[in-house]
This record gives C-alpha cells, structure tokens and sequence, in this order.
C-alpha cells in the first residue's frame, strides 16, 4: 500500500490542479450563452473555432504536465492527454445542449480534437528541438 505524506500530496497537487483548473475555466465559459464576436460571420467563426484549440492545446499540455510526473513515459502521456482532451471537448458540448442559447456542434469538438493534436504534437516532437532557451523555460516548467 502507498503511503500518501502531506508533501507527497502538495507534490501531486502542483501538477493536477492547473489542469482540473483549466477544465473548470473551460466549463464556466460553456456555461455562458453565446454572444457573437463581431458581426462579420467569418471572423466570428475564425477567432471562436481558434479559441476552441487555444484552449484544449492548453488543456492537452498541462495534463500531459500532470501525466508526465506520475513518471508515466512521453508517448503515452501524449496519448493519454490527447484523448482526454478530445473526449473532454465532446462532453463539453454535450454540456452546451443544455446551457440557453448555446448548442452542441461536432465541428466544435474536431477543432478542440485539433487543438489538442497540437499541443501534443509540439510537446512530443517539437519541444525536444527548441532552442536552448526555450527548452530551458520547458525544463523550468517540467515539461521536458
């Protein structure tokens, strides 16, 4: 049986919180009925649609954070904050059919999927090549 200390619990709370943080950021927003943008449709659409990646990107890199030290290896941790990203865009939408003025979209869940392929394709791939001080600051955060 594991021993849990009181720093082994602050340990494992510096990693999981940001995410489940960022995932309640996430639903509060759902949870606000849809005002548009702009007037213009395609720009409307364009800064939403790029909203959903920023944001699931950010989700994928933070509970690829949190994976990573629970000592689980860089692929799977990838794997798994890809898919838990992409299966959380979907019951986020789900949620929007029940919030007033909003409604759930597969197209919404494809561009939180992409967002979170790419915050996992940059971790897994790109990261390791970045330049010194980039990598340096990717250290720093432990995400390298």
């Amino acid at each position: 049986m594991v021993e849990l200390t009181f720093m082994t619990i602050l340990s494992k709370a510096r990693f999981w919180t940001p995410p489940i943080l960022w995932m309640l950021v996430i639903f509060s927003f759902s949870s606000i009925p849809q005002v548009a943008t702009t007037q213009i449709y395609w720009q409307d659409f364009a800064l939403k649609k790029t909203a959903h990646m920023i944001e699931y990107a950010v989700l994928a890199v933070l509970l690829f954070r949190a994976l990573r030290s629970e000592k689980i290896g860089v692929k799977k941790s990838a794997l798994i904050a890809f898919l838990f990203s992409a299966f959380y865009g979907m019951t986020d939408e789900f949620h929007q059919g029940f919030t007033p003025g909003r409604e759930p979209h597969i197209r919404d869940v494809v561009f939180d999927t992409i967002g979170a392929g790419i915050g996992t394709y940059y971790l897994w791939k790109l990261l390791p090549k970045a330049p010194k001080r980039l990598a340096g600051w990717a250290k720093d955060f432990q995400l390298i």
